[in-house]
């Protein structure tokens, strides 16, 4: 083994969080070394956010040509080609991954492609992809592993039980399909296929679809999906699935079974911690996530953690947010703590679902005493030229207390949750969102009128 190489600092995965930090360190003129095992972006890049959204878009394209007529267009819908379909999707990623491998490449940060494994304090071992083994070393170390999908106990995933990275390269569009889970990676794959002409059921154990998000939300999505024709079994749990005559028998708790050509396992993402030597090293886990402070300062000194393997919302922007964070925190800037609850969600099926802050139960158990409204997009001209249903939940802390929760279901809504976001986190009343003005004919007039409406001056609105 050749000697021990160091920098500032040493960053363990280069998805979202590591990338970023790897970014902002060497911008404040700090060595950085940065290890992965794959490919530069992580899952959200080559395996999540970016393919999902491409397929997504694609399957909105469908359903536009589909409405077209509606419109007065003269469009129809001859059939869908996955391969081309791929090809456009895996164009996209191509490009921004070649743009990310520039960017590293002109910030001289050393990128070393391997997989690596925690020795000893700040230690890094690896066993590079071209042979061999090295070891690095950081005068701070930041752990960005990343998650990977989860299954259920005794539910094997392979043939045509797979998850979201297999559903990624179909090369076909299956006629029948099982989505098991509810949250948001069943939701848009099931959106995805159900746009593009499959049948569809999603299964889900909890009472609701998006079960962690404010119930309100969870019944718009539910009444969207089953008037698209999807079919919703929630309350329902899983029991076992079967490969059986070219495609999956599934059997539920309640004894019913469901056939189809496959099923997607859509239980969620675990981190990955497991044989990465972070225990062995000090680093203290907890479900198998790595425990930090405010600061993402795991039990070892120097040693930190970011994105998905920190127990808190699995999102491509939160974990590039705690990786710039550090790089900050490690230069010695003025920071500030990266709050959950601040940080914006986005469910991209069709209609997409976007909140930020609290449910109106959470809001309730924080403060007692809270005020909710709901604005339908109904009464907003530019969502009634897309045709679209929803509307704008508010929740705030007592009548006149600032919004605590903003929570939004409807066709591009994803769009405005910017906004919502920094109204949020700037602990904004409904009257000091009230006095601005918003463009007119757009959907985010639908923000306003919310907030109108809770500050007791709705206009486009009864009540």
């Amino acid at each position: 083994m050749a000697s021990e190489k160091s920098a500032d600092l040493l960053i363990l995965g280069g998805g979202s969080g590591g990338y970023a930090c790897a970014l902002r360190a060497a911008q404040l003129g700090m060595s950085v070394i940065l290890i992965e095992a794959d490919k530069l972006g992580g899952t959200c890049l080559h395996n999540g956010c970016i393919p999902t959204k491409a397929l997504l878009h694609a399957a909105e394209v469908a359903d536009s040509v589909r409405e077209a007529p509606g419109f007065g267009i003269k469009a129809t819908l001859d059939g869908v080609d996955m391969s081309a379909v791929n090809t456009y999707k895996d164009d996209v990623i191509a490009g921004l991954y070649r743009g990310l491998q520039g960017l590293v490449a002109s910030r001289d940060i050393e990128l070393v492609r391997g997989h690596g494994r925690m020795v000893g304090d700040r230690t890094v071992e690896v066993e590079l992809s071209d042979g061999g083994t090295e070891r690095y070393r950081g005068e701070a170390l930041v752990l960005a592993t990343g998650s990977e999908s989860k299954s259920l106990p005794g539910l094997a995933i392979g043939g045509r039980v797979m998850t979201s990275d297999r559903a990624l390269e179909l090369d076909s569009v299956p006629e029948r399909v099982v989505v098991l889970g509810g949250g948001v990676i069943g939701c848009e794959f099931a959106s995805v296929w159900s746009s593009l002409g499959a049948h569809v059921t999603i299964v889900e154990a909890a009472p609701n679809l998006l079960p962690t998000e404010d119930p309100w939300t969870s019944k718009q999505i539910e009444r969207a999906f089953r008037k698209r024709g999807l079919v919703l079994r929630t309350k329902t749990a899983f029991r076992s699935v079967t490969d059986a005559d070219g495609g999956v028998d599934v059997e539920l708790a309640d004894g019913s079974h469901l056939e189809a050509d496959v099923m997607l396992v859509a239980v969620g993402r675990g981190p990955r911690t497991a044989g990465m030597g972070f225990a062995e090293a000090g680093v203290a886990l907890e479900r198998g996530f790595v425990v930090t402070d405010e600061w993402l300062q795991t039990s070892v000194p120097g040693v930190f953690a970011v994105g998905d393997i920190v127990a808190g919302p699995q999102l491509a922007h939160r974990g590039f947010a705690q990786g710039i964070l550090v790089a900050e925190e490690l230069a010695g800037l003025d920071c500030v703590p990266i709050v959950d609850k601040g940080i914006p969600r986005v469910t991209y099926s069709n209609p997409e679902v976007a909140s930020v802050g609290l449910t109106e139960a959470e809001a309730a158990q924080e403060y007692g005493d809270v005020a909710t409204v709901v604005y339908d997009l109904g009464g907003n001209g530019k969502s009634r030229i897309l045709r679209t249903s929803g509307g704008v939940k508010l929740v705030s802390a007592g009548p006149d207390g600032p919004v605590v929760g903003i929570h939004l279901v409807g066709a591009r809504v994803g769009e405005l949750i910017g906004e919502a976001q920094l109204i949020y986190n700037w602990e904004a009343t409904a009257g000091d969102v009230a006095q601005h003005v918003h463009a007119h004919p757009t959907q985010a007039e639908a923000l306003g009128e919310a907030h109108l409406a809770l500050a007791g001056k709705a206009l486009h609105a009864h009540g």
